[in-house]
């Protein structure tokens, strides 16, 4: 295979460079690697309209792989040949169906790269052309895209027949989805397929909402504000053109994740454990709330680091704050037995209800992964549970949909431990908001407090 990011760029990208990198990253995934990592090794002139695509791929995935074993009965055995078909087809899916009916600005509301038809077929042709060890598919490649475009509605009927090519979700994850919430399981599945929206906290220590709309309306960028603390820009954008950003006025942060910081229950002067830390933002969160003496923990220590960054950038670094690399059920190597007041175990999920941000998520879960993480969490909390003092809170939290990350975890634990009160907290949040901007990521949240 020829890795593009080792390769020299020339001065102007073109579309079929710009598809040859999104199918290499389309490829990490169907490998089984994230496609964040993978989107960090593509040159940089190439990486936002990549990220573009491959994201566009992956919420359409279910269809453009039945597609794919419509028109093709043998796909030849090269791995990038097969991720270039993929990405191909979406596009072109893409171009067919926007060609006469959408404006540039309809096309942008849907976040869908669209291109037209005829310079898809052609700039696939070329990526193909332009690599040693593909050069003989380009003929099957440009006769699978015409003949898409001939057939395609036909096609599209025929591939429809799959339920995974209706919702692009695999087939285990749609039937726990509809088990869990059969009145709105169709909802949530095509809600995953629709970007969220970019949503900024803001750094009560150095800003205020009503200072970054001011300076939000000045730069041009329309902006709301959904909730306390929160703003919504009506359209996403990279954080170093929205006003703030170097100076720590905001961050970066869903609506529902901007809930953990507000339901654990602190006061200045407590003594405040973040279990699972990484990336930082509810644990930052904690720190612009109040002064607190926070000990926050991560397993990885590269994330850590992230974390360090981040807090100096929104000037929340200080002795008051102490950064370990540990694992949170290990308490011998890190717990040095003074109580905590308080506790966030913002613990490890599938991240089922993030999918929307992550769309590469749904394709490397496992149905099994279920049942281990959900073990993985019970172990996590129980071993927290020893460092919470007695009246001191402990906020579960995940970033799934799944009942097994969510309410079943909950009742498991006040079952298992009988010094638990369950105290008031949203419990299941879900991104089925009417308005899209003010809609939040799937998330699931539990307080308890421990009896005296």
């Amino acid at each position: 295979m020829t890795d593009i990011s080792s390769q020299p760029l020339r001065n102007s990208v073109t579309l079929s460079d710009t598809i040859l990198a999104s199918a290499q990253n389309v490829q990490a995934v169907l490998a089984g690697a994230s496609l964040t990592d993978s989107l960090a090794t593509t040159p940089a002139p190439l990486r936002a309209a990549s990220q573009a695509i491959a994201f566009h791929v992956m919420r359409r995935l279910g269809l453009v792989r039945e597609i794919k074993q419509i028109l093709v009965q043998r796909t030849p055995p090269n791995a990038l040949f097969d991720a270039v078909l993929l990405v191909s087809l979406a596009l072109l899916d893409a171009a067919v169906e926007f060609a006469d009916e959408a404006s540039p600005d309809h096309v942008a509301r849907r976040d869908v790269p669209v291109y037209a038809v005829h310079t898809v077929v052609d700039q696939a042709v070329n990526a193909v052309a332009g690599q040693r060890k593909m050069q003989s598919y380009k003929g099957l490649l440009n006769a699978t895209l015409r003949g898409f475009i001939r057939e395609r509605s036909a096609i599209l009927a025929q591939a429809r027949q799959n339920p995974v090519a209706v919702f692009n979700h695999p087939k285990w994850w749609i039937a726990q989805v509809r088990r869990a919430y059969p009145a709105q399981w169709q909802e949530l599945l095509s809600a995953a397929n629709r970007p969220g929206p970019m949503t900024l906290r803001v750094n009560a220590r150095r800003s205020s909402v009503e200072k970054m709309l001011v300076e939000l309306d000045a730069a041009g960028i329309q902006a709301l504000s959904p909730a306390p603390g929160a703003i919504v820009l009506s359209t996403p954008r990279p954080v170093q053109s929205v006003p703030g950003f170097e100076q720590g006025w905001w961050s970066v942060q869903d609506l529902a994740a901007q809930q953990a910081a507000q339901l654990l229950p602190i006061e200045p002067g407590m003594r405040v454990l973040d279990a699972c830390a990484a990336p930082g933002g509810k644990m930052a969160h904690l720190l612009e709330r109040a002064d607190i003496e926070l000990l926050a923990l991560d397993s990885d220590a590269l994330r850590l680091e992230r974390v360090e960054q981040n807090l100096q950038r929104l000037g929340l670094g200080g002795a008051n704050v102490s950064l370990r690399c540990a694992d949170a059920m290990d308490l011998d190597a890190w717990w040095d037995g003074r109580h905590f007041d308080a506790v966030l175990a913002d613990v490890p999920c599938t991240a089922s209800g993030v999918v929307r941000r992550h769309p590469d998520i749904r394709w490397l879960r496992r149905e099994t992964d279920i049942a281990s993480t959900a073990a993985l969490q019970a172990g996590i909390v129980d071993a927290l549970w020893h460092t919470v003092k007695p009246g001191g809170h402990l906020l579960y939290a995940t970033c799934s949909i799944f009942p097994q990350e969510g309410e079943q975890q909950a009742s498991h634990f006040t079952e298992r431990h009988a010094d638990a009160v369950r105290k008031r907290a949203p419990g299941q949040l879900l991104p089925l908001a009417k308005d899209p901007l003010l809609s939040c990521d799937g998330f699931f949240y539990a307080l308890f407090a421990k009896k005296t």
